[in-house]
C-alpha cells in the first residue's frame, strides 16, 4: 500500500481525493478553500500532523521526551488530541474527529492504535505513515530529521529550538501564500490571473511554483553561459539547465 501511496504523484497533482480506507479520506483543497478557512489555521494542522520529533525537540524536552528515542507514529500518539475538527474539517471532513478516538493495545501484535468507537475507526502506524506521506507529498514539504550524538549537542540543539520558539512566538502572523500568489499571478509564463487562481489545487501551485523558479533560473543560466561573456556551462550541473527536472530526483 505505501508503495502505492509513492507512486501516485500523478493523482496528487491532479488534486483529486485520495481514499485511505473505506473510513478515512483525504481531501486536497484549492487555494481559495484554504483562504476562506484560514491561512494560519489551515498550515498550522498541516505542519503539526507532519511534523516530526526534531521540529518538535523543544516541547518534548519539556516532558522530559528525547526526540532521539521517539519515533514519528510515537509522536503522534502523543500530540493528537490538540488536532480539533476546527482544524481538520478541511482535510478530513467529519468523519475523522481526533477528539473522539483513544489509544488502545492490539492483542494481535501489542501495538498501540487510535480507535474511535463511535464510527469504528482505527488508526494504526501504517494508516498513519500513508496520512502524514500524502499530505507531505501535498504540500511538497521535506522530513526534517536531526540526531545529536552526544548530550552536549543535544543540549545546543534544544537551547537554538527553544531560542527560535522565543523569538517567533510574539511575531504577528504574515501569509505564506499571498507572496507566491502576487507573484505568481504577476509573471510571465503562468496562466493564471488573480480571478481564477483561486481554483487551483495546492499542490498544482506550489509545483508551479517551483517549476517556473527552476525554468527562469535556467533561461539566466543558459542566456549568460550563450552570450560569450558570462559563465561557462561545461561547469553547471545539467540538472540545473534541464527544465523538466524534478527537485526530488536523487
Amino acid at each position: 500500500m505505501l508503495d502505492t501511496i509513492k507512486n501516485d504523484e500523478l493523482q496528487i497533482y491532479r488534486g483529486k481525493d485520495f481514499i485511505v480506507n473505506d473510513k478515512i479520506q483525504i481531501h486536497q483543497p484549492t487555494l481559495g478553500e484554504i483562504c476562506d478557512w484560514g491561512e494560519q489555521n489551515y498550515f498550522s494542522f498541516i505542519y503539526n500532523i507532519t511534523a516530526t520529533p526534531t521540529d518538535l525537540k523543544y516541547f518534548l524536552s519539556l516532558s522530559n521526551i528525547d526526540w532521539n528515542n521517539i519515533s514519528e507514529y510515537e509522536l503522534f500518539l502523543f500530540i493528537y488530541k490538540m488536532f480539533d475538527i476546527n482544524s481538520t474539517k478541511i482535510i478530513f471532513g467529519d468523519e475523522l474527529n481526533f477528539a473522539l478516538f483513544e489509544p488502545m493495545v492490539q492483542e494481535y501484535n501489542g501495538e498501540i492504535v487510535l480507535y474511535n468507537k463511535y464510527s469504528d475507526i482505527t488508526i494504526d502506524r501504517s494508516i498513519y505513515e500513508i496520512i502524514v506521506g500524502y499530505i507531505r507529498k501535498m504540500h511538497n514539504l521535506k522530513k526534517n530529521v536531526e540526531r545529536a550524538m552526544n548530550e552536549t549537542t543535544k543540549t545546543v540543539l534544544i537551547e537554538e529550538a527553544k531560542e527560535q520558539y522565543e523569538m517567533s512566538k510574539n511575531e504577528k502572523y504574515q501569509s505564506h501564500l499571498l507572496p507566491l500568489i502576487s507573484t505568481m499571478t504577476n509573471m510571465v509564463g503562468f496562466k493564471y490571473s488573480w480571478s481564477n487562481v483561486w481554483d487551483m489545487k495546492i499542490n498544482a501551485f506550489m509545483d508551479a511554483v517551483q517549476r517556473i523558479q527552476h525554468v527562469e533560473n535556467a533561461k539566466l543560466l543558459l542566456s549568460s553561459g550563450y552570450s560569450g561573456f558570462g559563465i561557462d556551462l561545461k561547469k553547471i550541473n545539467k540538472k540545473e539547465l534541464d527544465y523538466f527536472y524534478r527537485s526530488d530526483e536523487s
